[in-house]
């Protein structure tokens, strides 16, 4: 297997699963991960965000972890990079008002690069009008967004994940083996054990 230069983008209040567990375990494959975030360094951090679903009608949030970024957002360019992560939390809802993000992503779009998205994540690719005519799913309250974008929101199973060709997204982090796992297929990646 090639490792694979993956991108991530980061956000104060990020979902902490979505962005710890996808980024730890893309590395232990073998993958290279950059973290970044608008208007951050390397070595600067995100703050997280803990969603659990404790029986209110939608997520409760806590205080989550520091996340610190590995890379620069205003060096990252979409042709150094083979992939997208976009985790969810409150960071897409900020994120998808900055041009910058939004030409990346589609730059990645357009280039026909594996883009995984979970939760909040499709806000972006919604921003950057990128889901036109393509299934998807997403946290279900994001599902009036993916449709405003000209996409097909597909309902799901939270612990279940979608592909489209080469985007993979999934309604929140109990998708994560599902989603990572998919992910995974579409970059090519192959584990043995």
């Amino acid at each position: 297997m090639a490792a694979k230069k993956i991108l991530m983008l980061v956000g104060d209040f990020v979902e902490d699963y979505e962005v710890m567990v996808p980024f730890q375990m893309l590395l232990m494959v073998g993958h290279t991960v950059h973290a970044v975030c608008p208007d951050k360094k390397p070595g600067d951090f995100v703050r997280t965000a803990i969603h659990d679903f404790e029986g209110d009608q939608t997520y409760s949030e806590k205080p989550g972890h520091r996340f610190t970024l590995n890379a620069s957002f205003a060096e990252a360019r979409a042709e150094d990079y083979d992939a997208l992560v976009i985790p969810g939390g409150r960071a897409p809802e900020y994120l998808r008002l900055n041009p910058k993000v939004l030409d990346l992503v589609r730059a990645m779009a357009k280039a026909g690069k594996p883009i995984a998205a979970i939760c909040h994540g499709p806000q972006i690719l919604a921003a950057a009008g990128v889901l036109e005519g393509r299934p998807c799913t997403a946290y279900p309250a994001v599902g009036p967004e993916v449709t405003e974008a000209r996409g097909k929101f597909v309902d799901i199973p939270v612990d279940k994940a979608h592909v489209d060709g080469n985007l993979v997204t999934a309604p929140a982090w109990p998708a994560h083996p599902d989603w990572i796992a998919k992910f995974l297929n579409v970059l090519g990646t192959r584990i043995e054990l």
